[in-house]
């Protein structure tokens, strides 16, 4: 028999474990949220505009900035924290929670892994104090096939120039600045697509129509339209024809924030189910007393705790440098698979009082199934889990 001697290991930390400073930072934003954001989440969602004097205190606070470098002015934090923030404000307000995570998981993302130097100079500052930004990829003929892009780009030298249409861009209203995807070359396919950063007042630039959704109806959703757009040769970022490498990789990396506010939101949803079970009374005792109630919520918080590691692992393969596209999109597939059924099970544990806008489990029911459907619908996110895991198959 061979000797085998065991060596004495640290212990290693559960996987949903947050270090000390980690949970001030969380904590901090939840108390925020419940006392700034809660109380305007109604009319926000009611007149479709989201409240100008809370994105202010979002820069404030830097949560718009949280992984934007210090000497940049910055917070300097990790995607985790990032993450974290998304995670919470959600709870409370998907639309905030879109807010924060399309600026910090998509947008700051792609700047400071693909922008120049002096491109970092120039925007990481302004999106660290007031700009918000948005990421313009989809067009009408563009969803799940993200590269069959119709707006075109001209070389003209010292500019190029762009025209076309996009659709369904977050934060279109709201964005001073906008990383938005055009072709170059049609005749060369995916290659041809370059990614530009375009500031909302360029010549040419036009935010068009607002969609009146769903869900998220605070976030602004919104058309943008150009018309020979001048955009400077100095402002594509990263490499003429490289456009879909940022594309697809700062994708991957957002729909790990997806996953992070569904989370929130069926957070947010199942708590107000459970203390609402403990209070409603029928036939002498509280609702929760039951256990075909009781067992649904269980199941739900299962569901509720395996969903938060799967965002929580993706997130920390992320911050570590390792290959976690799997992981992102088996995360966004299935937390918000999660955040539709406990929301909709809020609902039902509220009976008719759940289905009236007076109660606040409907608008988490009509704000969960956005997951399903951007940054990647499910189909596409199971396509891209079947090549994964059956080798390219």
């Amino acid at each position: 028999m061979p000797d085998v001697t065991l060596t004495k290991t640290p212990p290693v930390m559960p996987l949903t474990a947050i270090s000390e400073d980690e949970h001030l930072f969380r904590d901090n934003i939840r108390q925020f949220a419940d006392e700034k954001i809660r109380p305007l989440v109604r009319e926000m969602d009611e007149s479709q505009v989201f409240d100008h004097g809370l994105i202010e205190q979002f820069f404030q606070l830097g949560l718009m900035s949280i992984e934007i470098p210090e000497q940049y002015g910055g917070g300097g934090g990790t995607f985790f924290e990032a993450i974290l923030a998304v995670e919470e404000i959600s709870r409370v307000d998907a639309s905030a929670g879109v807010i924060v995570d399309v600026q910090n998981t998509l947008c700051i993302n792609a700047l400071v892994r693909w922008a120049s130097e002096a491109q970092k100079k120039k925007y990481l500052p302004k999106m660290a104090t007031d700009t918000v930004g948005a990421y313009a990829l989809s067009e009408a003929g563009s969803g799940s096939d993200a590269f069959a892009l119709a707006t075109k780009a001209e070389n003209k030298g010292d500019h190029y120039v762009l025209n076309g249409r996009k659709l369904w861009i977050t934060n279109g209203k709201e964005a001073g600045l906008f990383i938005l995807f055009a072709t170059l070359d049609a005749s060369a396919g995916y290659k041809g697509i370059t990614a530009f950063l375009v500031e909302k007042d360029f010549p040419g630039f036009a935010v068009g129509k607002k969609e009146d959704k769903l869900g998220i109806r605070a976030s602004s959703t919104c058309e943008l339209i150009l018309e020979d757009c001048k955009v400077p040769a100095e402002n594509v970022l990263g490499e003429p024809g490289k456009g879909y490498k940022i594309a697809i990789e700062t994708l991957n990396e957002g729909r790990i924030g997806i996953g992070a506010q569904m989370v929130g939101m069926a957070r947010g949803a199942w708590e107000h189910a459970a203390r609402y079970a403990q209070e409603r009374k029928q036939f002498g005792k509280a609702v929760a007393d039951f256990q075909g109630v009781q067992f649904q919520l269980a199941q739900a918080a299962t569901e509720l705790e395996a969903a938060r590691m799967m965002v929580y692992n993706a997130a920390r393969m992320k911050d570590a440098g390792m290959n976690f596209v799997k992981e992102a999109a088996m995360t966004k597939l299935f937390t918000s698979q999660v955040a539709e059924r406990v929301c909709s099970l809020a609902v039902e544990v509220y009976g008719g009082y759940g289905f009236v806008k007076d109660y606040p489990v409907e608008k988490y029911f009509r704000d969960a199934k956005i997951g399903k459907i951007y940054e990647g619908t499910s189909n596409m996110q199971l396509n891209t889990i079947a090549k994964l895991v059956l080798g390219g198959k």
